[in-house]
């Protein structure tokens, strides 16, 4: 089977590269030729444990292929997935251009039978608005054609992983024969007994939102009873335990912080609620899901101040940029966002991430040091903020990080480290949800 996937970025670049692995013929195209280029020298321009060395195995072995010529590919593939941007417009709605793009170059280009399907997340309705844009192309030419949706659920830093073992697969379509072919193309899925969710477009559109604006719900909520644990003094570590082990919660998503960011949920909580809002109904919990992870930045530097005191003239060491580990991804990245407060008041921050420095140069403002490790990022400051989990800051040198710095305080926005091990070696030292401001 050869199949095309319009759009290189980090869903469309993981998808085609993994059906690839499966064995299928995948020509992966983008209009960006600067982003072909690159990744016909076999670079990446994402970071994503395990792809360059994926891409690079299925190009040697003639399965994946890059260019720009959108009609050719279309041309040569029974299945044409869309997974192009859906950026958030100012009312919180999906801005729909580039699926539309697609679909009006797919429908200029139809030389037969195809599969049309939307990898990318998109509103309720987006399948039937597919269809009436291929469909006049489609009769005049006399060709058919079926429009699917199968949403990703790829988490950044383990994508790869998710796509070849994945909790589900969801496919929605009106039409038996386009389902049979996407099941055929996850063929390989079925020997490891994976569930597949089949269905019409419209839920299987609705699935991907409902999926990641319950997931925000539990980062908000837990979110809310850290802070309720800081005013009881309460420890929110053992509360998500004792909640997490019933296995109608589960553990996963119950750990605090500074709330969330990336690609998906900032952008689909406010897209479901708009979809709501269009119907003429408000959907009232994720509305607090997102005035609860706004709110939570600005507590976080409260917290801050709280150990530091007014941060004017203060020089602060930030440790992580990344919204997550294993990342280099920025977008509504709640560390980048915190970084912003502290310099709002009056802080110099000297930054480490492993991965995310290069994006965020492009985003924050002036007064930001970008160091090469975290103990050069240390120096001299009046206080470590570690704002995103990777590995590497687990296992800090304690002993080296508190000599480097001027104060020995560290604010703890990940709850990596404990907090009594911390006191005990002479860190000021606050977490979140921790019985501490």
């Amino acid at each position: 089977m050869n199949i095309c996937v319009i759009g290189t970025g980090y869903v469309g670049l993981v998808t085609g590269t993994c059906f690839a692995d499966f064995g299928v013929n995948v020509t992966c195209v983008d209009k960006d030729a600067s982003k072909i280029d690159m990744l016909n020298r076999g670079e990446i321009p994402i970071y994503e444990p395990g792809l360059k060395e994926l891409v690079a195995k299925n190009v040697h072995e003639g399965r994946l292929s890059f260019t720009t010529d959108l009609g050719a590919a279309i041309k040569g593939s029974l299945v044409v997935f869309i997974a192009v941007g859906t950026p958030p417009r100012e009312d919180g709605g999906a801005d729909l251009a580039y699926i539309e793009e697609a679909a009006r170059t797919i429908a200029a280009n139809l030389n037969g039978y195809k599969v049309v399907v939307t990898k990318s997340t998109v509103p309720v309705g987006t399948g039937a608005l597919i269809e009436k844009i291929i469909g006049s192309a489609a009769a005049a030419g006399g060709h058919k054609f079926d429009v699917a949706s199968n949403p990703e659920f790829l988490r950044e830093g383990s994508a790869i992983e998710d796509f070849m073992r994945p909790n589900r697969v969801v496919i929605g379509a009106r039409s038996q024969q386009a389902i049979a072919i996407l099941k055929d193309l996850y063929s390989p899925l079925y020997l490891i007994e994976t569930p597949f969710v089949i269905g019409d477009l419209e839920t299987a559109e609705l699935i991907k939102y409902a999926s990641n604006a319950f997931l925000a719900t539990k980062i908000s909520f837990i979110n809310e009873i850290s802070n309720i644990c800081e005013l009881v003094g309460a420890d929110v570590h053992m509360v998500a335990k004792g909640m997490g082990l019933d296995k109608r919660i589960g553990a996963k998503f119950l750990h605090p912080g500074p709330g969330y960011g990336g690609s998906c949920f900032p952008k689909d909580t406010l897209a479901i609620t708009h979809i709501a809002k269009e119907k003429g109904y408000r959907f009232r919990i994720v509305e607090s899901v997102v005035e609860v992870n706004r709110a939570q930045r600005d507590r976080m530097l409260e917290k801050i101040k709280a150990v530091t005191g007014p941060l004017k003239g203060k020089v602060i060491c930030a440790l992580g940029l990344a919204f997550k580990p294993n990342t280099d991804d920025i977008r509504e990245s709640p560390a980048v966002d915190i970084v912003r407060l502290i310099l709002k008041e009056g802080a110099a921050v000297r930054a480490y991430d492993p991965a995310a420095m290069e994006h965020a140069r492009l985003v924050l403002p002036q007064g930001v040091t970008y160091c090469n490790d975290s103990y050069e990022a240390a120096d001299g400051a009046d206080a470590v903020v570690i704002l995103t989990e990777w590995n590497q800051f687990r296992k800090l040198d304690l002993a080296r990080l508190k000599a480097a710095l001027k104060t020995a305080r560290l604010i703890d926005l990940r709850n990596v480290y404990d907090p009594a091990s911390m006191r005990a070696l002479g860190f000021e030292y606050a977490g979140v949800g921790r019985g501490c401001v």
